[in-house]
């Protein structure tokens, strides 16, 4: 970005009535840039003002990037913890599962396909009562 970047546009000479040296003179005050403007607005406020401001900023900053740090290292915690805890129980349920289709397969292969599907029942699982036979108590 050079300096005619940041250049404020100044009206020109011959839009205004005025005629004569006085005219030129305040097309001349108007040469500075939009960042020279702004560090002269700064000096409207009392310097207490200004360090407050500064300083409010500053501990903001620096807030938001303690913030940012704790949370990027709670996070971090979390999910290494959560893969410690958890991988062992998740590798051992696919081992139970794998367990559980070799015996399904080893059955098929001794006794028959239909082995391995009536053998196959869950634990809280009955056959269907004919109609005509009271439940055991």
């Amino acid at each position: 970005m050079s300096k005619r970047d940041l250049d404020v546009a100044a009206p020109s000479a011959s839009s205004t009535t005025e005629s004569g040296p006085n005219a030129n003179d305040d097309d001349l005050d108007l040469d500075e840039t939009l960042s020279e403007r702004l560090w002269g607005l700064t000096e409207m406020f009392h310097p207490k003002v200004r360090q407050g401001a500064y300083d409010l900023l500053h501990f903001s900053w620096g807030s938001v990037q303690g913030l940012y740090g704790f949370g990027r290292s709670t996070l971090w915690v979390i999910f290494a913890s959560s893969a410690i805890l958890f991988a062992p129980v998740i590798f051992e349920l696919e081992r139970l599962q794998m367990e559980e289709m070799n015996r399904q397969q080893q059955r098929q292969i001794l006794l028959g396909p239909s082995a391995a599907v009536s053998g196959g029942a869950p634990p809280g699982m009955m056959p269907p009562m004919s109609p005509g036979q009271q439940p055991r108590r």
